[in-house]
């Protein structure tokens, strides 16, 4: 047997051995913060206990207001969250199907 194997088995063995216990380092996908007023969750105007005319006028008008605020935080969430996939799809090079 040539005195040259025995090395050469060895560095391949030492090689192969220090690439399999590296552990691949993958690169940490994007956060987008969730802007405060989507975490907040929605008012609700409730009537008295007992309701005149005034106060349902009232209700109904702070209700309207109410439910078109909560939609633009509903909204805002969708956005950052669409926004975050979006950048994580771009570091991953995935791509995932539009949202309906």
């Amino acid at each position: 047997m040539r005195r040259s194997i025995p090395p050469a088995l060895l560095a391949c063995a030492i090689l192969t051995s220090s690439c399999a216990t590296t552990i691949p380092r993958s690169v940490a996908a994007p956060r987008v913060d969730m802007p405060q007023a989507a975490r907040e969750s929605c008012d609700l105007y409730l009537l008295p206990q007992s309701p005149t005319q005034a106060d349902l006028e009232i209700g109904y008008a702070t209700r309207g207001a109410q439910i078109v605020a909560c939609d633009a935080a509903r909204a805002l969430a969708v956005q950052t969250h669409a926004a975050e996939h979006a950048l994580e799809d771009g570091v991953t090079g995935k791509a995932r199907p539009p949202a309906r």
